[in-house]
């Protein structure tokens, strides 16, 4: 199983927006995943958002139905700069 981690900077205004956006998001890709995917703010800089997705069995699958999200959701409307996907598996 592997672990999917995107992380990103929102624009302060549109936290709101980006909070129920996201969550959309996560609901529209937890089928993919394991356990329920979830959303963090950075301790020390609130704008700062991560994304979790656990147990993923096919990562080809959850990249796709990611990206078809992100795209449906409009994240880059209170993105500011790129999203990064990190991909990790158990040692």
């Amino acid at each position: 199983m592997k672990h999917a981690y995107v992380y990103y900077r929102i624009d302060p205004v549109q936290a709101s927006l980006a909070a129920a956006r996201i969550d959309g998001l996560l609901s529209a890709v937890a089928a993919h995943c394991g356990q329920p995917p979830r959303r963090l703010s950075r301790c020390d800089d609130s704008v700062t958002w991560m994304e979790i997705y656990e147990g993923i069995a096919d990562y080809a699958a959850f990249t796709a139905a990611l990206n078809s999200a992100v795209q449906a959701f409009d994240c880059a409307a209170f993105t500011q700069g790129e999203r990064h996907l990190e991909c990790f598996f158990p040692a």
